[in-house]
């Protein structure tokens, strides 16, 4: 980083006007400007630390996408704003995906260049303060986590650096595995600590009403809007905006949400007036967001705009020990609010958890948890208090990964016993089903057995629940 608190910012732009503009934009921050107007000077300048790039992508000499490429090679690559002209976003969204830090479209103005500039700053801090301290906390947790698996620590350090800057978080996790406590924890750790923390889940709110709860209404903008209604944007103003479960959002909400997390203007609905807000953006999915972008369901430039800071918080069962640390805190704080007298589980009863699934994650241990100091009572938690998905009949342990009671749909084998679907010897042709339709028997049937607990159901077949629901939802239109 550069001495005195200024920061080395390499601008690379072939018009000598513009490089002019963009200086004169950025005379008040705290930069020492590099400016060069070919590919080769750049590549000469580089050889030395800059905090910042400014890189327009259609040089004289070379492609700005070769000069990213080679960047993006090195160890500790400085981070790059991209350039490009207005109609060329699928250019500038491939430069992301290239490494850029973010995008700036031809003409933009002096605060957009300024905002971009800084938030970039901001990450080479971040990726500077990672280098010097790479030690996890040593407790038994951090924030409001509890946990010291190798996979939390990460999330942690994560968590630690992320929180002081403005840059955007995206948090990726299944259901239950606490996207919203990464969430809260990157905003108490923050400077905006003193401002509000308005989180709001995109899955749970009609899909005619999120626009008004993001960005708030005007009285008469529809039918039941009696009054003028603050939206989550300007309740947030000042502190974080979390975005829960952001690809379940409306394509079309997706576009107006681009435009605030872009430029922090918005409208209000049935209001000409635009609004302009100070937040940090927190979001948050259990899909696959990439997934989500190839089929269409999530915008592309948006999630390039959003995913700056990814974190991938881990499954219950891929943390080790965390789960009897976790169950542990869970029975001392039941069994005081109940006032029971547990204390501890018994080895066999923490084997059977430690074995389990745990397809609902954290919070179905709570609830399990919470159950047991409702309906039991004594010091120690015994296997014969566990639900009964524990308790696998037919043989089976209480592992969780054992078959479940009842078989899935299938054809009679040759003894004449059922046998589940894609494991039975066939018998004849016609006894062959379409794998759409044994597919949907799969699912219905582990629904079933799971007593209608689609999530669990879900955990069971190794998909995500809003795909079960999505399935379903063709089904029933299928089925009339």
């Amino acid at each position: 980083m550069a001495e005195q608190g200024r920061h080395r910012l390499l601008l690379v732009e072939d018009s000598r006007s513009l490089a002019r503009t963009y200086e004169q934009y950025l005379r008040d921050e705290p930069f020492e400007i590099v400016s060069v107007e070919t590919g080769a000077d750049a590549m000469d300048e580089l050889d030395r630390p800059f905090d910042v790039v400014l890189l327009d992508l259609r040089l004289p000499d070379m492609d700005g996408m070769e000069i990213l490429e080679r960047l993006n090679t090195r160890e500790t690559p400085p981070p790059v704003i991209v350039i490009t002209a207005h109609g060329s976003i699928n250019i500038a969204v491939e430069a992301m995906r290239l490494g850029a830090f973010d995008f700036l479209v031809k003409p933009f103005s002096a605060e957009r260049l300024t905002f971009t500039v800084r938030n970039a700053t901001e990450r080479a801090l971040l990726a500077a303060s990672a280098e010097l301290e790479d030690n996890a906390p040593d407790s038994s947790g951090f924030a409001d986590f509890i946990g010291t698996s190798p996979k939390m620590r990460a999330v942690y350090k994560t968590l630690r650096m992320a929180a002081p800057s403005k840059a955007t978080v995206f948090v990726v996790g299944e259901s239950g595995t606490g996207k919203e406590l990464a969430a809260s924890a990157v905003h108490s750790l923050s400077p905006r600590s003193n401002g509000a923390f308005v989180a709001i889940n995109c899955a749970a709110i009609p899909k005619g009403l999120i626009e008004s709860e993001i960005f708030g209404h005007v009285r008469g903008a529809f039918t039941g809007a009696v009054q003028d209604r603050e939206g989550a944007a300007a309740r947030a103003h000042g502190g974080t905006l979390f975005l829960d479960e952001i690809c379940e959002m409306d394509l079309d909400l997706q576009s107006k949400l681009l435009r605030f997390v872009q430029t922090g203007s918005f409208e209000r609905v049935g209001d000409g007036r635009t609004r302009h807000v100070d937040v940090r953006f927190v979001c948050a999915t259990n899909q696959d967001p990439m997934e989500a972008v190839q089929v269409g369901r999530f915008r592309e430039d948006l999630f390039y705009r959003l995913h700056v800071i990814p974190i991938t918080l881990p499954p219950l069962r891929e943390r080790e020990k965390d789960i009897l640390l976790i169950a542990e805190t869970f029975l001392k704080h039941f069994a005081r609010e109940e006032q029971k007298k547990f204390k501890r589980f018994a080895p066999e009863t923490a084997q059977a958890m430690l074995n389990h699934r745990w397809p609902g994650n954290i919070r179905e241990l709570q609830n399990i948890v919470r159950s047991i100091t409702v309906l039991f009572d004594g010091t120690e938690v015994t296997p014969d208090m566990l639900p009964p998905v524990f308790m696998i009949p037919q043989g089976g342990v209480a592992d969780g990964s054992a078959p479940l009671a009842a078989p899935l749909p299938g054809v009679e084998g040759a003894d004449g016993a059922a046998t589940p679907t894609g494991v039975a010897s066939w018998q004849r042709e016609q006894d062959i089903l379409p794998l759409d339709e044994v597919e949907r028997e799969a699912i219905e049937a582990a629904i079933r057995i799971c007593g209608g607990n689609i999530g669990r159901a879900a955990g069971f077949l190794g998909v995500s629940p809003s795909t079960i629901y999505r399935k379903k939802q063709v089904w029933d239109a299928r089925d009339g």
